[in-house]
């Protein structure tokens, strides 16, 4: 059993206690509400609601049970694990690769892969997503951390939300951009009319902000360095399409047909730096670009005209 406590500031007020619980832990909010209707989370000091609103000086404590058997079995799938230790694993993600089971993807997954390489993995998440403090898309290469211990898992998190957990993407895109470097801030939320998609709406929607910078370019494509300031879905895809350079070869927000030999978008998480959860390390891990992205530029110098 692992213990947390929070108390309540001005600024919190008024949010629902699942909801504030999810953004703290970072984690599944279904997971969270089952936390909460198990007894699990105690507000002065009695079992509290998943809609209880939260009022200034509020005194809150969650006890996180240990991870309970998972139905997710383990697979046998290889990995190309960058560093792991007693709390942390960072692998280098191949594209194509779900992150974790969901509708339709029940195995084959990242999580498959760490259950079977792993003793443990973290619990926060559940028992679908165990070990997962952030996200990839199935079809974005690179580096990517996961947690095998509760302790490790709430510290990741909160370098996720706190920004200090630094994440550098590239990304080949469509058109010249001229500028050597610039800032893209729109905010992000579900597509208005397609609910599987996001796009840069002004309601119901969060802050977004990506920082690029040009490294190379081809003509008709451009090679960029992307930062990422705040962690939407999908959030490099949607601003680059927005301000007129969709990711080459992306399904969902970029040009339907063409030739670059891909599998998905050309997006690939190339660096990663974070402090270690336990022992305040500062840590760096590196992925290569692929095989099939170092294609996607070749392709793209060869058909600069």
């Amino acid at each position: 059993m692992e213990e947390q406590k929070f108390v309540i500031t001005a600024d919190q007020e008024n949010q629902r206690l699942d909801v504030f619980l999810t953004e703290q832990l970072e984690g599944s909010r279904s997971y969270i509400q089952q936390l909460i209707k198990d007894g699990h989370v105690k507000v002065h000091p009695k079992k509290a609601k998943p809609n209880l609103r939260l009022t200034e000086g509020m005194e809150i404590t969650l006890t996180i049970p240990e991870p309970e058997s998972t139905e997710v079995l383990p697979e046998a799938i290889p990995l190309d694990i960058l560093y792991e230790d007693h709390d942390i694993i960072i692998v280098n993600k191949t594209r194509g690769m779900v992150v974790h089971p969901a509708v339709g993807n029940y195995s084959g997954t990242l999580v498959n892969a760490l259950l079977y390489h792993c003793d443990d993995l973290s619990g926060i998440n559940g028992e679908i997503r165990p070990g997962i403090v952030h996200r990839l898309d199935k079809e974005t290469s690179g580096v990517m951390m996961a947690a095998k211990t509760n302790q490790a898992h709430l510290g990741l998190a909160e370098q996720v939300k706190a920004h200090s957990a630094k994440r550098t993407y590239y990304a080949l895109v469509q058109g010249n951009i001229v500028e050597e470097k610039g800032v893209i801030k729109a905010p992000i939320g579900r597509h208005p009319k397609d609910r599987m998609k996001m796009a840069v709406v002004f309601e119901n929607s969060k802050e977004a902000v990506t920082h690029f910078t040009v490294l190379e370019r081809y003509g008709k494509h451009t090679l960029v360095e992307c930062v990422l300031e705040t962690g939407r879905t999908h959030q490099i895809r949607v601003h680059f399409a927005h301000i007129g350079h969709p990711v080459v070869n992306d399904p969902f927000y970029g040009y339907r047909k063409m030739d670059f030999p891909i599998e998905g978008q050309a997006l690939h998480s190339r660096t990663l730096d974070i402090i270690h959860p336990i022992s305040g390390e500062p840590m760096h891990f590196e992925a290569p670009l692929p095989k099939d992205f170092l294609d996607c530029i070749a392709y793209a110098k060869e058909h600069n005209h």
